[in-house]
């Protein structure tokens, strides 16, 4: 970290110094007694302008209060079977650890359906998932590597994609405006793999909606990326979708305490740990009766005109795409035809 870092955070901390008591006690919730870590990740996400930088934590901290962000692990999706059917349709999970330590979150973006729940229930769950990681796992994953972790690596896997996705686009902004905002610099990669032909067509959509710094992030990799993966962890912290058969196990600092196949399942270990834990916050037990269901409605910040520009462009283009869809399935049905 060079002498302009240094300055950067020391004026940081000066600002945050000043921040109200409310806000001073939700902030010991995100760093988790990692305050320059902290700092540092939005101060990169501001390009290290420590007035942007300020007013984006301010602003997130302002958000964790008035939507009770901190009390967000003490609410649980009940039951446990209508929860399911959030789990069954929000394809995610932790299948294990990269040999640094890292966590490796796996997620199902092309089989992900989001249609057993209002987007309400969504973007409680990631969340929930979100809170859970930065205050249990990577807590637990310093611990145990004697080092500061303080990011993740996430493997999206595109299997079963299909132009229809591009329907939860709504959602999917959403969730990803909630993380560039309130949890940023937290992945340190995000690996795609099982990539389809559609892929390209959907990624020119999602692509407008991403932060310049989380692009340069993104790696496309052949086919389910086992070989390229496995030079950062072993076959056991693999997501399921990444496995082939031929390739042997390995053991080490990077094995899985999650072996169990398909991570996305609540009866994986770590949603079972993760459910677990956010009743045992609630101090609620498995009902007898049928428990009246209720989402945990979160605000989010009101776009800026450059989003309403976006908006219309993502339109423009998804009515590009339908228009050369119907036009291929057209002359598909001709060629039958003759």
């Amino acid at each position: 970290m060079g002498l302009a870092s240094h300055e950067a955070i020391n004026q940081f901390k000066a600002l945050m110094d000043q921040v109200d008591e409310p806000l001073k006690k939700t902030f010991k919730n995100v760093h988790q007694g990692h305050v320059v870590e902290t700092l540092e990740r939005f101060l990169k996400a501001r390009e290290w302008n420590v007035t942007k930088a300020h007013k984006m934590l301010v602003d997130s901290l302002q958000w964790r209060l008035q939507n009770g962000i901190d009390d967000i692990l003490a609410k649980p999706i009940i039951p446990t079977n209508f929860y399911r059917g959030v789990r069954d349709s929000q394809l995610i999970g932790v299948s294990g650890y990269t040999r640094e330590g890292l966590p490796v979150f796996a997620i199902g973006a092309g089989l992900s359906t989001f249609d057993k729940a209002s987007i309400h229930y969504y973007v409680q769950s990631h969340i929930q998932i979100n809170e859970y990681r930065d205050r249990v796992i990577l807590p637990e994953a310093t611990k145990k590597s004697g080092k500061y972790v303080g990011k993740c690596v996430k493997v999206l896997d595109m299997s079963g994609l299909k132009l229809s996705a591009l329907n939860q686009i709504k959602l999917l902004t959403t969730i990803s405006t909630v993380d560039d905002l309130n949890y940023p610099e937290k992945t340190i990669t995000y690996y795609i793999v099982n990539v389809p032909y559609i892929f390209s067509a959907c990624w020119k959509v999602v692509k407008p909606l991403l932060q310049e710094r989380t692009k340069l992030k993104v790696r496309v990799l052949q086919g389910s990326g086992r070989d390229e993966l496995l030079k950062i962890m072993d076959y056991s912290a693999l997501p399921h979708f990444c496995r082939k058969e031929g390739s042997g196990s390995g053991s080490g600092s990077g094995s899985s305490r999650y072996s169990t196949d398909d991570c996305y399942s609540l009866d994986h270990p770590f949603h079972q740990e993760l459910y677990s834990y956010m009743k045992q916050q609630s101090g609620i037990r498995e009902p007898i009766e049928p428990a009246k269901q209720g989402s945990v409605h979160v605000s989010l910040p009101i776009g800026d005109p450059e989003d309403a520009e976006l908006c219309k462009t993502l339109e423009s283009e998804l009515k590009k795409l339908r228009t050369q869809k119907s036009l291929a399935e057209s002359l598909q049905d001709a060629k039958i035809k003759d």
